[in-house]
């Protein structure tokens, strides 16, 4: 049976196969961020990366599996983030935490705007759909899971709405410059801020 595209064919254990597995997604990410999905193949992958076509192929069945497992990891690193910053928040006013929640986004989708645009419009075509929606609705509870401990009314609710508002914020993004990141933040903070806190109030 042929692996599925959404599946990498080999787990690497070891240390040097980690590191090819490796070398071949910061590959893609290098490609992704300078030339755009359309450069995007496996030739090009295994050259940029180092490696032999066939080597690309123990690990990967195709350009498909690659651009998914990135998805994957890339949510990994938004969601453990966020977690984080839960997992402290009781110990931190509002506003901090909310600052905290707001850093861990923008710095995520900032840190390779390209990349992380390509990789969006992506998921419309692969195999994605179940796993984007537990994605979403794990954002959602983590970050209502913050808003709760400050007694947020409707914690769900307010979270859904800050999540939309602050993919709104950054979407169209193309540069990851200190000082756009530094906007975006104090803009997505009089947003979070004076939201949160008209809900309050309600």
């Amino acid at each position: 049976m042929p692996a599925s595209p959404a599946s990498p064919r080999k787990t690497p254990r070891q240390a040097r196969a980690r590191a090819t597995y490796d070398a071949i997604l910061q590959a893609s990410t290098r490609i992704l961020q300078r030339d755009g999905l359309e450069k995007l193949n496996t030739n090009h992958i295994a050259e940029v990366a180092g490696v032999s076509i066939g080597t690309l192929y123990q690990y990967f069945p195709g350009k498909d599996a690659i651009l998914i497992e990135l998805i994957r990891q890339k949510r990994t690193q938004l969601r453990d983030g966020l977690a984080a910053v839960a997992e402290s928040a009781a110990d931190q006013p509002l506003g901090t935490a909310l600052d905290a929640l707001l850093h861990v986004t923008i710095d995520h989708h900032m840190r390779w705007p390209m990349v992380g645009r390509t990789l969006d419009y992506a998921e419309s075509f692969l195999p994605l759909a179940e796993e984007s929606a537990v994605f979403k609705t794990e954002l959602v509870e983590i970050v209502a899971g913050v808003l709760a401990q400050f007694a947020v009314p409707q914690p769900a609710a307010a979270a859904r709405d800050l999540i939309l508002a602050l993919n709104g914020l950054i979407a169209g993004r193309l540069t990851s410059e200190q000082a756009e990141r530094d906007a975006i933040f104090e803009r997505a903070q009089i947003l979070a801020h004076g939201y949160i806190s008209a809900v309050k109030k309600q």
